[in-house]
């Protein structure tokens, strides 16, 4: 992680994020243990196009992950997989390494054991969650990732227009156009037409 160490690395991510908690450290932990693994030391620097993450909830650890490896959706280096796991998989586009990394269930009571004199679980879980081992706060194995060519960072190469709300879809390669755009017979739609959105127009 080059010169930041534990407590900067936390204070960026409370900064980041608002304040910190124990899914704050528990991020923060996560993405150190998983760069390790993959071998990224330099995530903002020298390795930052060799990065890509995956990110399966939508809670405090993902901001820390972004903090921590410097991705983010707009770079098109943080994907979100809406699982609602407290996981996470750091991808070594170079080396094409892959580790996932699942926070421990176990983990919570073990927080206890810990600070036993501090009688608000969430503090308690936030300074054990600070010095537990990897191997009491983790589970990790080694994933192969299929990148599309459409998920690699990049400028966008082409547009394709709605046939339905003539709004334009960016995608990465025109020839794939077909997996942002839904075609129905000759028409291309975008997938919000197709399928339904999570919006509905209100008319005016």
């Amino acid at each position: 992680m080059g010169k930041m160490d534990f407590e900067s690395l936390f204070k960026e991510s409370a900064k980041i994020h608002g304040h910190l908690c124990p899914g704050q450290v528990l991020g923060v932990r996560m993405s150190m243990l998983g760069l390790k693994k993959i071998g990224i030391k330099d995530p903002r620097g020298d390795d930052k196009k060799n990065l890509i993450v995956f990110v399966e909830i939508d809670r405090c650890a993902t901001d820390a992950v972004q903090s921590v490896t410097g991705c983010s959706l707009g770079k098109r280096t943080l994907k979100f997989m809406d699982y609602g796991k407290m996981a996470a998989t750091f991808v070594n586009l170079k080396t094409s390494r892959a580790v996932r990394i699942v926070a421990r269930e176990d983990s919570r009571d073990k927080a206890k054991e810990y600070f036993p004199e501090i009688a608000d679980k969430y503090e308690a879980q936030l300074e054990a969650y600070k010095i537990m081992t990897d191997k009491e706060l983790f589970d990790v194995m080694e994933v192969s990732i299929n990148i599309k060519k459409e998920n690699l960072s990049g400028k966008p190469s082409g547009r394709v227009k709605c046939d339905k709300c003539n709004e334009y879809v960016q995608v990465a390669d025109p020839i794939l156009r077909e997996r942002r755009g839904v075609k129905k017979g000759e028409k291309i739609l975008c997938r919000p037409c197709a399928s339904g959105g999570y919006y509905n127009v209100k008319k005016l």
